[in-house]
């Protein structure tokens, strides 16, 4: 292979098919507080985090009224929202919990905490932190050693402002 994808490469924004278009912006803004850029007719919404054009799209151009995928079939695993501090995800968890929306699972992954739920639609959704990179735990070769740990919510609630 004589091509790598540049360094500081990033995913900028998810589109999600959804069933209910005012269903799906109102989770995305009232509960993760996504801001609402744009909407493209009554069809499609455009969200994002401090003014971006858009890290989340919604639309029914293909499913409105329609049912989640069906387990055991190929599609969205979840999206993954970082967030820049501890204190950041802390806070955003607390939110989701006080909103009353359930969590599907909480782990440490050595390189980064994280939490997991879904919108109204079964999109799995992460929220989570990354680690320093001088702290993940690494192979004796150097390779990334990720795991799959009890996360430590009380101590990551705690931090919540």
């Amino acid at each position: 292979m004589d091509y790598t994808i540049p360094e500081g490469t990033r995913i900028g924004h998810v589109h999600l098919k959804v069933s209910d278009l005012d269903r799906a912006e109102a989770f995305y803004r009232d509960v993760l507080g996504f801001e609402v850029q744009q909407h493209f007719d009554s069809s499609a919404a455009f969200l994002s985090a401090g003014g971006y054009h858009h890290h989340i799209g919604l639309n029914i151009w293909q499913s409105r009224g329609g049912p989640p995928p069906a387990p055991g079939t190929t599609g969205l695993f979840h999206l993954a929202i970082l967030y820049p501090t501890r204190a950041d995800l802390a806070t955003a968890v607390k939110r989701v919990i006080e909103l009353g929306v359930p969590l599907a699972g909480a782990s440490d992954h050595g390189v980064s905490e994280a939490i997991y739920l879904q919108d109204p639609d079964g999109n799995g959704i992460e929220l989570y932190r990354d680690r320093d990179m001088a702290d993940w735990p690494r192979e004796p070769d150097g390779t990334i050693a990720m795991v799959t740990l009890p996360l430590d919510m009380p101590g990551l609630l705690a931090e919540a402002r």
